[in-house]
């Protein structure tokens, strides 16, 4: 694998151990909206919020759905944990550019990193701030054009398929991580590795470093 010059991340399911956590959170909303919670849960991974309300529950006002998951995802914050290594792989970066691009909200992924220690970067695109969630490229390319780097210069961590597919069509290499997905869902990937240590040991290479 080539050279690159900034690392773009996905957060859930790479640096936030969230899969789990709103697998529940969506169960409990929809059985509270009178929907088949797995029907649903099957709709939401690598998803932003609004777009999984416009296709599960398109005849409930948005506004007034999110802020009831928003209100369940608070009262559950505590619950939420990191990645294993993902502390020590955003420690081993070091000088190189990084950012994160995330289907999360903004207060949503600050709380947890702040929570739990970890390093928030200064390029970081949220739910908010695209119009089209993955698998539109949009937002890797955002935090590319932020970062005054090339696509073709980035290389992106992910965990999802949807999440794969918006990076390759921003152009970007993509190191898919295995925690949330099989390897053959994560077969569109450059390179598919089982844990974050695994993803450090390549970029550690990658850079040449003894």
């Amino acid at each position: 694998m080539r050279s690159h010059r900034a690392v773009l991340f996905d957060v859930d399911g790479v640096l936030l151990d969230t899969g789990g956590f709103f697998d529940r959170i969506w169960a409990a909303w929809a059985a509270t909206r009178s929907l088949d919670p797995a029907w649903v849960v099957a709709h939401t991974h690598g998803r932003r919020t609004a777009d999984v309300l416009a296709e599960v529950a398109p005849h409930l006002d948005p506004a007034a759905e999110r802020a009831a998951l928003d209100a369940l995802v608070r009262a559950e914050l505590r619950a939420v944990r990191p990645v294993t290594g993902a502390a020590n792989l955003l420690e081993s970066l070091g000088g190189m550019p990084w950012a994160i691009v995330t289907s999360g909200s903004r207060w949503f992924v600050g709380g947890c990193f702040r929570t739990l220690g970890l390093p928030m970067p200064p390029i970081a695109v949220f739910d908010e701030d695209v119009r089209a969630g993955k698998p539109s490229p949009e937002g890797y390319l955002v935090a590319a054009r932020r970062l005054g780097v090339a696509p073709a210069e980035c290389v992106v961590v992910e965990d999802a398929p949807r999440g794969v597919a918006a990076a390759r069509s921003a152009g970007c290499t993509v190191i898919a991580v295995a925690t949330t997905h099989t390897p053959t869902e994560l077969r569109e990937a450059d390179a598919c590795l089982s844990t974050l240590a695994d993803v450090a040991e390549v970029l550690h290479q990658e850079r040449g470093e003894p």
